[in-house]
């Protein structure tokens, strides 16, 4: 993806958990979407998580904050271990198994964690991957929030 592209279309065979099914017109034209993808077998993912979850709780009502996690191996497949992992750490957000990587490929996030952040009109203004920098997602979203 490249910045200024929109929100790829979320519409994909696969189950949602925590929420309804969603759809491009739940994120748009309200407030700014931060996406995650990560993987219950990444450990960089899951050091990434709680603070994720305090970024949801600081911006929370100002901000769509999406989860979805993509299978790096096949046990990664098992939905009741996504459901296991996703209360363990609390991810209350609106949560895709993107068990084919439908979506995974229409956001080309190839490395878990993948952070994606789009303004209130859909258009990506920040993509990161990996670990680390959690502090440049936050500096990044406090100016998409301005």
């Amino acid at each position: 993806m490249k910045l200024s592209d929109d929100i790829p279309e979320l519409e994909a065979a696969g189950e949602w958990i925590n929420s309804r099914r969603m759809i491009n017109s739940d994120l748009i034209g309200e407030k700014p979407t931060l996406i995650y993808f990560w993987s219950v077998s990444c450990s960089s993912c899951k050091r990434a998580l709680p603070l994720i979850n305090q970024v949801r709780d600081e911006y929370k009502g100002k901000l769509h904050v999406l989860s979805i996690h993509r299978p790096l191996q096949e046990e990664d497949k098992q939905l009741q271990t996504v459901r296991d992992q996703a209360l363990k750490y609390q991810i209350t957000d609106p949560l895709f198994a993107d068990q084919e990587d439908i979506l995974s490929k229409r956001f080309q996030a190839k490395y878990v964690p993948a952070y994606f952040i789009f303004d209130a009109n859909g258009k990506l203004k920040h993509f990161q991957s990996g670990g680390n920098g959690l502090q440049l997602l936050r500096r990044r979203l406090e100016r998409v929030m301005k």
